[in-house]
Formats: C-alpha cells, structure tokens, sequence
C-alpha cells in the first residue's frame, strides 16, 4: 500500500479513536451520574420517584430521537434513491478502511446521510427531553371542574391538554423541515435542483419528493391554525388579557378560512405529484401565507382600530368581565374578604393597653442590621454564616412572641486558604451548630438584641430547648461530605480546644466497598475518595445537602418560594420549604409581571429535617387540579397536612412570594365593574417608605409585606398574619390594607381592609416626609451622622389597632467603621403627631400622655413613687436572676418614668 494511502489509514483511525474514546466519557459520565441518583433516591426512601422520571425521560427520548432520525434519514435515503445524477465529482474520492479495502462513494454518502440524521434525531430528543412531565401530566390528567367561558371546554384541557399537542406540533414541524432540508441539499449536491441560472428546474424526483413533503408540512400548518384558535384566549390586545371582541367575531373565523386554505394547499402539493413542477407548490404557499397576512394580520388591525376602538368599553365589556373573573380565579383573588376599616383618630393608651399582644409584638429590628449583629456577636468563628433572618412565631413562657431567628451554618470557604484541603472540606467540617433567636421588640440598654437562644452549644434564655443543634443541611452546604469514618468530625469550639462528634443520623450512601469509593470518585471528580485511609466499612457520604437543591432534586416540578425558614420543634432544627404548583395556560389569566406564570397555588409545605435530612411533602391544598395529577403520578409522594407533627404545623405561615404576586395583580384586578377597570378608575399600588444609611436622600424603596402578632378588627385573639398597605395610583395616602392569616384554624385567608375614600389616613411615604420634617428629629440625627456614627433608617412598621393606623420606625446607630448596628431610638406616629424615644414604650406614651382623661385622685407622694421605683428595682434583679430578659426588660422600662417624675422631667423630653 503507498505511503499517502497508510497515512489516510492512520489519520481515520486516530479519529475514530478518539471520537469512540469521547462517546465513552460521555457515556460513562452519564450512567455514573444515574447511578449514584438511583442510590441517592433510594437512601431517603423515594426510589418510586427516581424511575417514574427516569422512565419518563428514557421512554421519551428514545420515542422521539427513533421517530426523528427515521423520517429524516428515509427522506435523505430516498433522495439519494431517485436522484437522477450521478455522485459529482467532489465525492470522488478514495476512503480506506482496511488495508486492500475501498467504500463507493455512494455507499459513503449513504452513511453520511444516515449519520446526519442520527444527530439531527439527537439534537431533537435533547430539545424535548425536558417535557417528560407535560407528557406525565396529560396522561395522568384530572379535571378541573370549570369550563372557560368561549369553547366551553374544562379548564384542564388547557392546563394538561393544549401544552401537548402545541409541543408535538413543534416537534413535528422541525422533523419535517429537517426532512426537507437534508433532501434538497442531496438533489442540489446531485444537480436535480437548478436555480442559479436558467433554465432554471426541478427533477421528476425532487419535484415529486418536495411536494410530498410539502403537503405534510401544510398539512401540520393547517393543525396548527386549529391549536391557534385555543390560544387567542392568551392574547394581550391592551384593554383584555384573552380573547377580545376582534378575536372572537373576526380572528376566529379568519383561522377556520386558513385552516381550510392550509388544507386545499396540501393536497394541491400532493397532486402535484402528478405534474411534478413547481407553479403548483409556489402558488399553494403563496396563497396560504399571502392570505394569513391579508386576513389574520391586515384585516383584524384594521378592524380593531376603525370599528372596535370608537366603541371599544361597550363592545370589550363581555371580554373584561372574562378577563377579571379568572385572573382572579387563577390566583385566588375571589376568595379575598372585603372589610371595611373606619380609619378612625380615637386611638388612646387604654386601647393599647387592651391590645397588649399587638404591642408587644411590634417589629423593632430590620433584617439586615439585626444579621450585622448577629454576625458581630453570635458568629463565634470566621467558619460560621448566619445566611438569613426568619421571621416566625412561638408561644414561650413570655406569651405569644414574634422572634427573628437563625440557623449558624458552616461555610467552609471561610477557612484559611492553607486549611481547604480536601480533608478538612469533606470529612473534617462537615456541619453547622444550632440557632440565634431574638424578640422582635426587645433590646439591651447598649441598643443590642436580647436573646432566647444563643451560643455554642445553644443556650436557652427563654426560648425553645434545642437537644440536636447540628445542621447538616441547610441554605448554604453545597457540597458532599463523608461522615462515620475514621477521623472526628469537629462539632464547636470549646475555649482553646474543639469538641469533636460523630455523625449518627439516618441519612447517607454507603461509601466503604471499593466499588462505591470507585464510582463517587468518578462522579466528583475526587481521586482522594479512592485513596484516602479515613474511610472505613460504616462511612455514608451525604449529597444535596443544600435543602432547596434537595427538595429540587425530589420534585423538580414545583416551584419553591425564595425564603426557606427554621423552626425550631421537638429539640431539633427543622427547615419549612414552600412549594407551588404553577402553570402559564390558564385561558384569560393575566400573566405575573416579569414572567410567563398566570395560575399559582400553594399546595405543598416541605419539612426537611436539618440534622437528618429527611425530605417530608405536605398536601395544603388538596382540592388543586395540578397537584392532584402529580398524586397520581408519584403515589406516595404526598402527605396529608394532617400528618404533619402539631408542633410544625404550629409554624406555617402564608409565604411572602405567593402573597407579593397575589398583591400585586389585586392592585388592578380588585375592580370587578367592567367600566372601572376599563378606565382604571381605582388603580392601587405599593406605598413607598425609606430606609437605611442614606434614607433621607432615597427617592423610596417600594415596601414589602411584613409579617406581624397582631388582632384583626372584629376578631378576638392575636393572630400572626402578613400585612401590606396600599395606596391609590399616584397618590401617597393610604386606602386600603391587604392580611394573609397564618394561624390555624384561619390559614390561607386572605381579607383586605377598605378605607373611606371621603377621609385622609396618611401613607407610609406621607408619614416619613413628616419624620423628616420634624426639626428635633432631624437636627438629632444629622448630629449623629457628624459625630462619627451613621444613622440608620428602619423599615417604617404600619400598625393597625382597633379601627386606627400607627406607625413606627426604629433608628439604628452605627460607628462609621464598625458593623454593630445599635437600636438607639424608636419613632412613632399617629395623626398629626410624631415623637422620637429611646424605647417603645416611652414613645408610645409620649404619643398618647395627651389623650389620657385626667386622674380625679390626687397625684402619688414622693415616697410612694420612691417605694414604686425601688419594688421595679427589685423585681428587675430577680428577673436578671431568673434569666427572663424580657421581664426585666419590661420592670427596667418601668423605672424611668418614675424616676424622672421624682426629678421634675416627666414631659420634657417629649418631642
């Protein structure tokens, strides 16, 4: 054999070397990662879930890449069939695969044709291998139980259906195209297609192969003027979100006109057959595309503007009411309760006093400072991260307390650069250790937090006895670690030394035999699972220990809320996750702002145990269509509410993310009259507020919902809800205010509490503009901001009791280069008063002095108030004592206004 023929040999060999060396990574990459799922899966008890998607997503694939790849590969086989030239030239060439061994070319180009359409058939199972769950959800499909108001069809139709046949339509399009795409470049290759130069013509063949496969591809049009009919009810003309007039009385019959043309096009296509030119294809298309621009383009935008927009609130009236009616369905809006709220100005201390439990629940820190603080006095070591703050409620011996909580979680990325080694990442550190918890109102005399549990290991103050601190899993462990080997896991530090303990929880793989050691160190890429001496027979290595990759990673189907929190329950630390079942085809929904979703519903709590990691799914809402298909998909996955421990069940709340959007769309969709929302007579929005450093130069930050103890007008007991103002479009006075109930028996209602429109109540914005106007407050803190601190502005807190509005704000003072934010100053407002004190009760006081009837007795000797003062003392030690901060606390505030009524300054510090 010549030299120039063995070096093609040794070229073509390297190639196929390393193509079958690479097709091997992959395929080893990919049977290791669904290895290692399946024993992930079948560690926490949920290896149903595993092979229901695994067979979903196999089945799927393999159907569609099948069906792809034979139809593309028959059309480019049949080209080269009937083609009436001859393989040109530039295909002439000598391919060497054995010694004394050659491949025709024809033979050559077959095998390309059939290897191009294998990986066109593999692009197009990639693209539809992410919609294994539409297709579970089609098949397993419930109804919904109410029909949309034009077709008449059940609105699971839309939500199971419709997704279905628009996807295969898609899926059917591309292979068609694909298919003619890879025939006519095999006929223009062989010279059957002229069209450079004349005389410009088709071959018997391609004319006749082209104008079948143009009679599918209109065909499939035609299908798909069908399936646009369903999805006018999508539409956004401006007035109505669905179908509007112009749609149902013109639109409507225009695609029953193309449907019909679609169809005489294809089979004038595949008469063509007969004639085999290409006039008669050319003009079919013409026709039916030149049509759907006259008719379903032209044709309605003239009609919209010069017939519907003279008389358009008439004509889309029946439209809009279509419009109102299921967005509010589509997002729970009509279940909201409508209150009316006096917004009256009687409010004195008496009436506070009667609402203790509100009072003593009034957010005092913000977030962020109070993590500032944390991470100065609580984080112990540069290796632990307080990653969030959560918000949540506990009855204690205090009473009902709103308290700011969270979880001390171990980020390794913290440690020195020298001690990252892969011991110290994945077998030496491998948790965090207990919680902070602080009342929401309550601080020290140096302006700090008090605390019901802090420290290492955590010390109760108060608070709930946590018996297993250790957190496994929580917002921040991404990685893996190896637990119950050879070497301790280091647990806290204890003075100048560490306290060392072993893992013994449920959670975990087995890692001891030399197969696991082999597949774990080819999925991460760790060599040093193989080799290291610290693994023993008993090691597990734990994954996803990032609790909402591993909620995720269970059901990647629902939709988690952004803010995860902690309960602290039965002596261990638990995460509550909230999950949504979602969609974006309900028909005449109004889509959320910034995304394609128009249907959401809480129906799932998620629990995952900090320590254990055991994954639990609760049923909310056992009545939603969505998830009842997903409990006939994974039987077993879903739990009953009721299952759910009755201390946890103690802590759900209404989540923040599914109240923002409902809160959103009500700004709008509370308009149920037509001509109102027409003309967005009573449009609402979000109030604004300041905060932070530089508050009194921020234009305003729109506020969020905050959750708050507090007794709703009407009702008899404190409840823990999440509360929103709102105000009018434009305007700063305050008119109405939205609450969510997070309490049982009440959870998940939502009522909405009106103003009159005829009286004034002050917004957030309107009562901050009158804190910065106030010449003590602001000549206070802008000496502050001069004598090296820097005054901090808290979230502005509106507070309604009884049938008034209160407002109070906290004011933290930190050093210009410290990062211990100090609660120096609370200020409240009510009316047309606003006061600035060193601690709640004092400005709430300061507030009200004035409205207190006079006493008709005779005012206290200076030795009653002196025996006053001195029995506060006392019981103030004994609560020290007792480490009941919040008594003390209280009997400590009890002492000033004693004793500055002794000195004579028992109003002079009112502002």
């Amino acid at each position: 054999m010549p030299s120039q023929a063995l070096s093609r040999v040794r070229r073509r060999r390297a190639a196929i070397a390393i193509v079958a060396v690479i097709v091997g990574l992959i395929v080893i990459e990919r049977m290791t990662r669904v290895l290692v799922d399946w024993l992930w899966f079948s560690s926490i008890g949920y290896t149903g879930v595993f092979w229901t998607i695994l067979d979903a997503r196999v089945l799927l694939f393999t159907a569609v890449f099948a069906i792809s790849a034979l139809v593309i590969a028959a059309s480019g086989l049949l080209a080269h069939r009937y083609a009436r030239h001859v393989v040109p030239s530039v295909a002439k060439f000598e391919v060497v695969v054995d010694v004394g061994r050659e491949v025709a070319p024809h033979v050559l180009w077959r095998w390309t044709t059939a290897g191009v359409a294998v990986v066109l058939g593999l692009l197009i199972a990639a693209s539809e291998d992410s919609n294994w769950d539409m297709i579970l959800r089609f098949i397993h499909q419930v109804p919904f139980g109410e029909r949309d108001p034009i077709f008449g069809r059940d609105i699971g139709f839309y939500l199971f259906s419709l997704p279905v046949y628009v996807a295969f339509k898609n899926w059917l399009l591309r292979v068609l195209i694909c298919s003619a795409i890879i025939a006519a470049v095999i006929y223009g290759v062989r010279g059957d297609i002229q069209i450079e130069k004349p005389p410009r013509e088709l071959s018997r063949a391609a004319a006749t192969h082209g104008s079948v496969l143009l009679g599918f591809i209109l065909l499939t049009k035609a299908g798909s003027y069908w399936l646009d009919r369903f999805l006018l009810l999508y539409g956004d003309n401006g007035v109505v979100v669905g179908a509007g007039y112009t749609d149902i009385h013109v639109v409507l019959r225009v695609l029953w006109l193309l449907i019909g043309l679609a169809v005489a096009a294809a089979l004038a296509s595949w008469a063509n057959v007969r004639w085999r030119g290409y006039r008669i294809p050319a003009a079919a298309v013409l026709l039916l595309f030149g049509g759907a621009v006259v008719f379903a383009v032209i044709y309605p935008a003239l009609y919209q503007r010069f017939y519907v927009k003279p008389s358009e609130l008439r004509l889309e009236t029946p439209y809009i009411k279509h419009n109102i009616a299921l967005t509010r369905q589509a997002y729970g809006l009509s279940q909201i309760a409508i209150r009316p709220f006096a917004a009256g100005q009687g409010l004195n201390l008496a009436e506070l006093q009667s609402n203790r439990a509100t009072i003593d629940n009034i957010r005092l820190w913000d977030v962020q400072p109070l993590m500032d603080t944390y991470a100065q006095l609580q984080e112990i070591r540069t290796y632990y991260r307080f990653l969030s703050v959560d918000i949540d409620r506990y009855r204690l011996n205090a009473g009902y307390r709103q308290v700011m909580l969270s979880a001390r979680e171990l980020d390794s990325s913290m440690l020195p650069a020298n001690a990252q080694t892969w011991v110290n990442l994945h077998l030496l550190f491998t948790h965090g250790n207990g919680a902070v918890m602080s009342p929401v109102t309550e601080k020290s005399a140096e302006g700090l937090p008090s605390f019901y549990l802090q420290d290492i290991p955590p010390v109760s103050n108060g608070g709930p006895v946590i018996r297993e601190p250790r957190l496994y899993f929580g917002q921040g462990a991404q990685g893996y670690v190896i637990v119950k080997g050879s070497m301790p896991e280091f647990d806290f530090p204890q003075g100048k030394e560490n306290v060392y303990k072993a893992y013994d929880g449920h959670d975990g793989i087995g890692i001891g035999n030399a197969a696991r050691r082999i597949l774990f160190a080819l999925q991460f890429g760790a060599p040093d699972i193989l080799f290291t001496g610290y693994i023993t027979a008993a090691s597990r290595i734990l994954l996803h220990r990032n609790i909402e990759d591993r909620v995720r990673s269970i059901a990647p189907f629902l939709v988690l809320d952004r803010d995860p929190y902690l309960v602290a329950s039965g002596g261990g630390l638990f995460w509550i996750l909230d999950a949504y079942t979602t969609s974006r085809w309900f028909p005449y929904s109004q889509p959320v702002t910034g995304g394609d979703t128009n249907y959401i519903r809480n129906s799932v709590k998620v629990v995952v145990d900090a320590y254990n990691g055991t994954v639990n799914f609760f049923i909310t809402d056992p009545d939603e269509p969505i998830l009842r298909t997903y409990q006939r998909i994974f039987p077993g996955l879903f739990k009953p509410l009721d299952a759910m421990p009755h201390d946890l069940r103690q802590h759900i709340r209404y989540p923040e993310d599914l109240f923002l959007i409902q809160a959103q769309l009500y700004r709008t969709y509370h308009m149920d009259a037509p001509e109102v929302f027409y003309n967005r007579e009573d449009l609402w929005q979000f109030p604004r507020e300041l905060a932070g450093i530089d508050a009194a130069n921020a234009p305003g930050a729109q506020m969020a919902p905050y959750y708050m103890i507090m007794r709703l007008p009407g009702e008899k007991r404190a409840e823990f809800v999440l509360l929103l103002p709102m105000v009018p479009s434009q305007r700063e006075n305050m008119i109405a205010w939205l609450a969510a109930r997070c309490d049982p028996p009440e959870y998940g209602k939502l009522v909405v509490y009106t103003f009159p429109k005829d009286k004034l109540v002050y917004g957030p914005f309107q009562i901050e503009a009158r804190i910065q106007q106030n010449t003590e407050i602001s000549q206070q803190i802008s000496l502050w901001n001069q004598m090296g601190s820097r005054v901090i502005r808290g979230h502005l807190v509106v507070l309604p009791i009884e049938n008034s509005i209160l407002y109070v704000s906290p004011l933290y003072l930190r050093a210009a280069s410290g990062q211990l934010p100090e609660l120096k100053r609370v200020i409240a407002a009510y009316g047309d008063r606003v006061v600035m004190q060193d601690t709640l009760p004092h400005a709430l006081a300061a507030l009200f002095d004035d409205t207190l009837p006079a006493s008709p007795s005779s005012p206290a000797t200076a030795d009653e108030r002196t025996r006053e003062a001195l029995a506060h003392y006392n019981r103030a030690l004994e609560r020290l004592k007792a480490g009941d901060w919040s008594a003390f606390g209280s009997e400590f505030d009890a002492l000033r206004p004693l004793l500055e009524s002794m000195g004579g300054s028992g109003t002079q510090n009112r502002k």
